[in-house]
């Protein structure tokens, strides 16, 4: 009898463990700061403040290395230079140059082989920033968006499209108008 009960115990406690699964890791996805847009806006653009990335033109250094997730790659006296890989296909650099430890220029290059791809990207910049600073030119190929509103001191951005046949090419400048 004892035998007996051991073996329903055995065989309820197998039934138990054959029932167990384990938790499932949910990946929580982050909120998209620009829905709008191509999501890898999110990570060139990366915040709605500031002029990119979460800082102005005169921001010091220590608010630059604050908002960058990782180590520059290159440090020079009044330059700093980072890299960053969105995909296989994607990736960009940062460079911020500053003048008396005060941020007055930022240049972004963003490489893509998929050249579809790099049309979106370069339409949906366009299209950012004319919703941010409206009425853009162009001159000679570059996009010139100016700001000279508000208690910011005046300042331009240039979107440039230097794609080749094989590879998208994007250039984006913002620096103190002079």
């Amino acid at each position: 009898m004892r035998l007996a009960i051991y073996y329903i115990l055995l065989v309820f406690t197998m039934g138990l463990a054959s029932c167990y699964e384990p938790p499932k890791t949910v990946e929580a996805k982050k909120p998209r700061i620009f829905p709008e847009y191509h999501e890898a806006l999110d990570e060139i653009i990366r915040s709605k403040d500031g002029v990119i990335r979460g800082v102005d033109l005169n921001s010091r250094v220590e608010l630059i290395t604050k908002t960058e997730t990782k180590e520059p790659s290159e440090v020079a006296h009044d330059y700093l230079y980072f890299e960053y890989d969105i995909d296989s296909t994607t990736n960009y650099s940062v460079a911020y140059i500053l003048q008396k430890d005060s941020l007055d220029e930022v240049e972004v290059q963003i490489n893509c082989n998929d050249l579809d791809l790099s049309t979106r990207l370069f339409s949906d910049l366009q299209t950012y920033y004319e919703k941010k600073l409206p009425n853009p030119t162009e001159d000679k190929g570059y996009i010139v968006y100016n700001c000279f509103e508000g208690q910011r001191k005046p300042f331009v951005v240039s979107l440039t499209d230097n794609s080749t046949p094989t590879k998208g090419i994007i250039n984006l400048v913002i620096y103190r108008d002079k």
